[in-house]
């Protein structure tokens, strides 16, 4: 087997609505597609996919049911204060690493959104990948 990168995360969500404008206005993930209870929503990259839940969803954290998104950004202390500024539920404020800096927020499912700025020093990016999205 061959995987060259994650192609999508599909999350199952109590509200269609409510989590397409949060993922797609607060957060910033055009759609790519979107057709009945599924869309499909994300740049170049790994895509997001939400689809309605056919059942109650464990409103826990995402450590319980398994579930956390991982974004790269370029500022994250603009892209708190953005959040915030929005209501947007920070579970855990911003903690730096080696690899870079990351913190926890929360969608209308109580999903972790993991938000990560990679650390570069003498211009080289330290970081790869989904270093410092781990939510513990």
């Amino acid at each position: 087997m061959n995987i060259k990168h994650l192609g999508s995360v599909i999350i199952a969500v109590s509200n269609m609505e409510k989590s397409v404008q949060f993922y797609g206005e607060v957060i910033g993930l055009p759609i790519k597609n979107r057709r009945g209870d599924w869309a499909e929503l994300g740049r170049d990259g790994a895509t997001v996919i939400l689809h309605s839940a056919s059942r109650p969803i464990n409103t826990g954290t995402s450590i319980e049911n398994g579930i956390v998104v991982g974004l790269v950004v370029g500022d994250i202390e603009s892209a708190v204060q953005e959040l915030k500024s929005k209501k947007v539920t920070i579970h855990r404020e911003i903690t730096s690493h080696k690899a870079g800096k990351n913190c926890i927020v929360l969608d209308p499912d109580k999903y972790m959104i993991s938000l990560f700025e990679p650390s570069y020093e003498g211009g080289a990016q330290q970081a790869r990948g989904f270093h410092g999205f781990a939510p513990v």
